[in-house]
């Protein structure tokens, strides 16, 4: 058993219970929010979010861990808010989103760099996790970086051996955004190796975009865990697809490197909720829990199994 830092405190990861390893809570820039969404109402949003979550512990989900960190418009504050109001363990995180370049706070500091000097990256994850996050008092849990279709920029290798180095330093668990179809989660683990960290410790995430089995079956050899992790995004995989995917993989003796979870979020502002339902009608927090798992049933996936990919491995990516 193992400690596991929540919005609401530190619990035992035998209280993580059934658990979406990839859920947002949020995806909304400040700066954004600011100066362009004049029709914010935060306190309707917040009550939102409560509802919505709500629904999720009542339909069986005990924790969300939630992958929102800098360049996604991670706000602990907000959350902070939604977590009082709710039965459900929320893990947030720290680490750096992005494609190619570090934002400009970090172009000019760091190893190689016009100020030359620590990598300041590492330090700022390692006190988000060991200190806490802007003074909220509330620990991060976890360790977000990506890599997309454009590969290992040097952008995203400086955030990658960053999260790497915070994860050797203190044992936080990795979850990484990767393109399935360009292979780079395959890219990832050879980083994050070469930085020291132990791969049963990271979920790949989005490889529930993959319906290439020998891809997947490389990447839990590897030591990780797979994130089927964006039910509901059928523009990416149709739903049917991901399950067959699933079914196949546990078939295979798999099912101990599977994990599940949506991408959904409450609010983000990538979209108008009217183009995000018409985009992704299924795109929410209850997909899984009223559809996916009655059809992976059907296909022959048992309750066992079922409690491994919700329960046991959410769980063992902490111990």
């Amino acid at each position: 058993m193992s400690t596991i830092q929540t919005v609401s405190g530190p619990i035992d990861s035998s209280e993580l219970g059934r658990t979406l390893v990839h859920e947002h809570v949020f995806i909304l820039n400040t700066e954004h929010k600011e100066n362009y969404l004049t029709d914010w109402d935060e306190e309707q949003q917040i009550t939102d979010a409560v509802a919505k979550l709500t629904e999720l512990k009542e339909i069986g989900i005990d924790s969300i861990m939630d992958p929102t960190v800098l360049g996604l418009g991670r706000y602990i504050p907000r959350i902070k808010r939604i977590a009082e109001q709710i039965d459900l363990n929320v893990v947030v995180a720290t680490g750096l989103y992005t494609y190619n370049d570090v934002p400009f706070q970090f172009e000019y500091r760091g190893p190689g760099t016009l100020v030359e000097m620590p990598e300041p990256l590492t330090e700022m994850f390692v006190k988000d996790i060991t200190e806490g996050i802007a003074n909220t008092g509330v620990r991060a849990g976890i360790l977000k970086c990506a890599i997309e279709h454009q590969g290992l920029t040097p952008g995203v290798e400086r955030v990658m051996r960053a999260v790497g180095q915070a994860h050797v330093q203190t044992g936080a668990p990795i979850t990484v955004h990767t393109n399935p179809a360009a292979g780079t989660g395959l890219i990832a683990q050879q980083v994050l190796k070469e930085e020291g960290v132990d791969l049963s410790k990271v979920i790949i995430g989005h490889c529930g975009d993959s319906n290439d089995i020998d891809y997947l079956c490389k990447v839990a050899d590897n030591g990780s865990m797979l994130g089927m992790d964006r039910f509901g995004l059928d523009v990416f995989n149709p739903t049917g697809e991901r399950i067959t995917t699933i079914i196949e993989l546990v078939r295979r003796g798999y099912v101990d490197k599977i994990t599940l979870a949506h991408d959904a979020n409450c609010f983000i502002d990538y979209f108008s909720p009217e183009h995000k339902h018409a985009i992704a009608p299924n795109w929410n927090y209850t997909h899984i829990s009223k559809d996916v798992i009655p059809a992976l049933l059907d296909g022959g996936v048992t309750e066992a199994d079922i409690n491994t990919i919700l329960v046991t491995n959410p769980r063992r990516h902490f111990e």
